[in-house]
């Protein structure tokens, strides 16, 4: 495994790291015993960051997770995040009528604690704004988010699908450690001033969803998705935008079989291209995918590569938004 800096903070974190999300939540029926195993086979590839929210189905995620974290502390850099709540207590996506965003320091107070009980650590390594609340000011959730770094609970902030203007707002309140956003060859919104001014304050990106949840694969059939898969309520997945994807997927895996390496490898390899001072967070409860995952570090691509990489995704313009019209509404905020 190759490693990157995160931010100036002197941590070294694996340039491909887990998201967690869908061992518990979002994508179908669960598999704890694979999912252990999963992050167990994290740890022998060297896969020190791991990712994980309280929304991941209510907290059980988290809980899961503990269960290697805990034995393994020392081995691991453990990001979670907070802010999404459930009016009837009954977990969903960001979209879902039930849910709602809290950013409010006493909110944070309160889901900080329970992040740590459930986790069963004595602190969190990256601790991220899930989204920034529209109802207050982001300074006032990252001074209170700053007091929890004195406390000792949280080592590092970070925010996450925030605009530019929130982002300078928040780090002259608190050094931000990342940013972590949707970012993929499908989802391309932080290029530009977001970039450009995580760059200029030297803050990561963290791109979380790098392989358009599972669309550049080549590997996706919609109709086996189960019925409670996230994916379905997503533009992405229906009609002429699923169509246009498939066809996408397809091209992409020709370009990926010339290059020996697999189609997720390739996406893989795409973003990490981007910068060394990004590390993606591609998501899996298998350890077959995390394997391939993790073989994309060693992908070189040349110049020629990528523009071949770009005129593809061109050529290809109808995928859709990334999200349903209302959770849209909370990102770049």
């Amino acid at each position: 495994m190759n490693y990157r800096n995160l931010s100036n903070t002197g941590e070294k974190l694996s340039a491909v790291g887990l998201g967690c999300m869908g061992m518990s939540f979002a994508y179908g029926p669960t598999d704890d015993t694979e999912s252990i195993a999963t992050l167990h086979k994290a740890l022998d590839l060297g896969i020190n960051f791991w990712d994980t929210a309280d929304m991941y189905a209510n907290g059980l995620n988290e809980e899961l997770i503990s269960t290697v974290l805990v034995p393994n502390r020392d081995k691991v850099f453990i990001a979670t995040k907070f802010g999404f709540r459930f009016k009837d207590g009954i977990a969903g996506p960001s979209a879902a009528s039930g849910t709602y965003f809290d950013g409010s320091p006493a909110w944070l107070k309160i889901a900080v604690e329970k992040s740590l009980q459930r986790l069963k650590i004595d602190t969190i390594d990256l601790y991220y704004a899930h989204r920034v609340d529209p109802n207050i000011p982001i300074e006032e959730t990252v001074g209170a988010m700053a007091e929890l770094v004195k406390e000792g609970k949280v080592r590092y902030l970070g925010l996450s699908e925030a605009s530019a203007a929130s982002i300078r707002k928040a780090h002259a309140v608190h050094p931000i450690a990342a940013l972590q956003s949707e970012y993929s060859l499908l989802s391309r919104d932080v290029e530009g001033e977001i970039l450009a001014t995580i760059r200029e304050l030297g803050i990561t990106l963290v791109p979380y969803s790098p392989l358009a949840r599972g669309l550049v694969t080549n590997a996706l059939d919609v109709s086996q998705l189960a019925d409670t898969d996230f994916r379905k309520t997503l533009p992405r997945y229906s009609g002429e935008n699923w169509e246009n994807n498939q066809s996408l997927a397809e091209a992409f895996a020709v370009l990926a079989q010339e290059k020996q390496v697999t189609s997720a490898q390739l996406a893989l390899a795409w973003v990490l291209a981007q910068g060394d001072d990004i590390i993606p967070i591609p998501g899996t409860k298998k350890r077959k995918y995390l394997e391939e995952n993790a073989g994309a570090v060693d992908v070189t691509l040349s110049a020629a590569d990528l523009k071949a990489i770009d005129e593809l995704v061109a050529s290809y313009p109808n995928t859709g938004e990334r999200y349903s019209e209302e959770a849209m509404k909370l990102v770049n905020h």
